[in-house]
C-alpha cells in the first residue's frame, strides 16, 4: 500500500479517528446527486414501472487534492415483480486513503401500497452484509517513526451482518422518504489492551423530498432536499434545485450547509440512457487542502418487456 503522503496525514488521521475510531459523527457515504441513487439510502425508493429493470451506478471522488480523501462508488438494480411488490440489489464501496475499505452488498425488498388516487406508499426493507476492511500497513502518524497506538497495531478484516428499512410516498408530482439503511450498530475495532479504540456503524437517518413545479411543457423546476442525522454529529442538510428542459437536459444548485456548494448537470442521451455530472466546492475548514469534490452517475432502463415506458414515471424525473 501507498504510503500516506505526510503533508496530509494530519487531516487523514482526524477523519480517520473520529469517523471510525470514536464511534461518533458521520460515516456512511454522502452523495450530491442523492436525487439519482435513491435505492441506495432508501429500500423503499420504488418506481412503479413494471417491465422496467432500473440499473444505475454512482462514483464520487472527495476532497481531491488531499492524499487518501474518500472515493465512493455505488450500484444499484431494481424492478417491479408485481404491481405491489418491487426487488434489487445495492452496492456500495467505500475507500478513505487505501486504509479503510467497506464495501456493502444488499438484496432489496419494496411493497407498495396504493393510498390515493394519484399517491403510493412503499414500505422497504435491505437485508445483506457489511464488508469492512482497515489496512494500517504504511500509516505514518509521526514522520520517522512508527505507530505506538494500539489501535493501530494490527490490519483488521471483518464481516458483519446488516439491514435497513425505509418508507418511500410518491405521486406524479412530490415524493418524501425516511430511511436508516443500517440498523446493526456493529463494532468494527475490538477494546485491545485495555485501551478502547472501537469502531461502531452508528445508525444513520435520511429525510429525502422533492417536488416538480410544470412551467410550460417542457420547462420543470424541481426541487429537493435530503436531511441526514447520526448520533454525535450535527445534522446534515442538502437543498437543491434543478431545472428540467425538455425530459432531456438538467441542469441545478445546491448548498450542503456549512459544508459546501454545488453544481450538477444531466444529459438523457437516450430514451433509456442519462448521464450526469456534479462538482462540490468545499466551503468548510477543509477547503484550504482540496479543490473540490466530483461525482458522476449512470443510470440505464433495460425495458424486459419491450414496453417502451420508460423512466418518465420515477420521482426522480417526474
Amino acid at each position: 500500500m501507498k504510503t500516506i503522503d505526510i503533508k496530509y496525514r494530519i487531516i487523514l488521521v482526524w477523519i480517520f479517528l473520529f469517523s471510525m475510531l470514536m464511534g461518533y459523527g458521520q460515516q456512511d457515504p454522502q452523495f450530491t446527486q442523492y436525487m439519482y441513487n435513491m435505492s441506495v439510502i432508501n429500500p423503499a425508493y420504488a418506481t412503479a414501472e413494471e417491465g422496467i429493470l432500473n440499473i444505475g451506478g454512482l462514483y464520487r471522488t472527495q476532497w481531491v487534492g488531499i492524499d487518501g480523501g474518500p472515493n465512493t462508488g455505488t450500484f444499484f438494480a431494481h424492478t417491479p415483480i408485481t404491481e405491489r411488490v418491487e426487488l434489487g440489489i445495492s452496492l456500495i464501496n467505500d475507500n478513505i486513503g487505501d486504509v479503510v475499505d467497506e464495501t456493502n452488498v444488499y438484496a432489496d425488498f419494496a411493497y407498495v401500497l396504493p393510498v390515493s388516487n394519484t399517491g403510493k406508499l412503499a414500505l422497504g426493507l435491505k437485508a445483506g452484509f457489511t464488508f469492512f476492511k482497515a489496512d494500517f500497513n504504511g500509516f505514518i502518524l509521526q514522520s520517522g517513526d512508527t505507530s505506538t497506538d494500539v489501535a493501530f497495531n494490527e490490519n483488521v478484516n471483518k464481516t458483519f451482518p446488516n439491514i435497513g428499512i425505509g418508507t418511500f410516498y410518491f405521486t406524479d408530482n412530490f415524493y418524501a422518504g425516511l430511511s436508516a439503511p443500517n440498523l446493526l450498530t456493529s463494532k468494527h475495532i475490538e477494546t485491545e489492551n485495555g485501551v478502547r479504540a472501537t469502531g461502531v456503524e452508528d445508525i444513520h437517518f435520511y429525510l429525502t423530498s422533492g417536488y416538480v413545479f410544470d412551467f410550460v411543457s417542457d420547462l420543470k423546476l424541481k426541487p429537493s432536499i435530503m436531511v441526514r442525522g447520526v448520533s454525535g454529529a450535527p445534522i446534515a442538510i442538502d437543498l437543491n434545485a434543478n431545472v428540467l428542459i425538455n425530459k432531456k437536459f438538467e441542469a441545478g444548485l445546491g448548498y450542503r450547509v456549512g459544508d459546501a456548494i454545488n453544481a450538477m448537470v444531466n444529459f438523457r442521451v437516450t430514451p433509456e440512457l442519462r448521464i450526469g455530472y456534479a462538482y462540490d466546492y468545499t466551503t468548510s475548514n477543509l477547503s484550504d487542502y482540496n479543490s473540490g469534490s466530483h461525482e458522476i452517475f449512470v443510470l440505464f432502463d433495460v425495458d424486459l418487456f419491450n414496453l417502451k415506458t420508460g423512466h418518465d414515471r420515477s420521482p426522480r424525473f417526474f
